[in-house]
């Protein structure tokens, strides 16, 4: 792996050692789930209804964007850190992000839909 400069490495360890932590599944289930899980997805959310609301398409277009980009990542860090809880707590947060996944497919899918049929119509 290339050595990276001290200015990136000081970047990452500022702003990005949480992040990677629970990419490689060793922080705990309950942080990464409710705070970078729940909590993100909701703010996104709530990003996505305020533009709706404005009816800010290109901000909504930003949004949908970055829920599908950042899903997957936080899925994949949920499903490692379940190996650092209870194997019940485990396999019921695999089941869970099974779930959440393609709920959220759906979800972005349908809202990208009607993103396009509203921008279609003017």
């Amino acid at each position: 792996m290339p050595r990276l400069g001290p200015a990136s490495e000081l970047f990452i360890e500022r702003h990005l050692v949480p992040e990677l932590r629970a990419w490689r599944g060793e922080m705990s289930l309950a942080a990464v789930f409710w705070i970078y899980g729940v909590f993100v997805s909701a703010e996104l959310a709530m990003l996505h209804v305020i533009a709706l609301y404005l009816d800010q398409i290109w901000v909504q277009q930003a949004v949908i964007l970055a829920f599908a980009l950042y899903t997957p990542g936080i899925l994949v860090a949920i499903w490692r850190c379940a190996d650092n809880a209870s194997p019940f707590w485990a396999t019921m947060v695999r089941w869970l992000t099974v779930a959440w996944s393609l709920n959220t497919a759906f979800i972005l899918l349908f809202l990208q839909v009607d993103l396009l049929m509203r921008f279609a119509r003017g």
